[in-house]
């Protein structure tokens, strides 16, 4: 059986058809992937001004002004005088001995 002239018409735009079908169905596939990667770069960054708020917070609870007051209160504790503190001498260690 020979192909006629519209049978190959119909051969080449049912091959133009499925070209097209493909690439339509890579650009949709890429357009995913490039919306879940930028979703996901927001989602980075809205982490990392947490994380930068969550340090910073963490600097303002350890610092003296925040935790002298909490232990003076809880705790019953003071800040030393100058009178209160003992300095201990360690003796030299000498060569060759123990």
């Amino acid at each position: 059986m020979r192909l006629k002239g519209r049978h190959w018409l119909m051969l080449w735009l049912l091959l133009f058809l499925c070209v097209l079908v493909a690439i339509t169905t890579r650009q949709t596939a890429g357009f995913r992937t490039a919306r879940g990667l930028r979703d996901l770069q927001e989602e980075r960054l809205s982490m990392e001004a947490r994380r930068a708020d969550l340090e910073r917070r963490i600097r303002a609870g350890s610092s003296r002004q925040v935790l002298v007051p909490m232990v003076q209160r809880s705790l019953g504790l003071h800040e030393p005088a100058d009178s209160e503190f003992v300095l201990f001498a360690l003796p030299s260690a000498t060569p060759g001995g123990r």
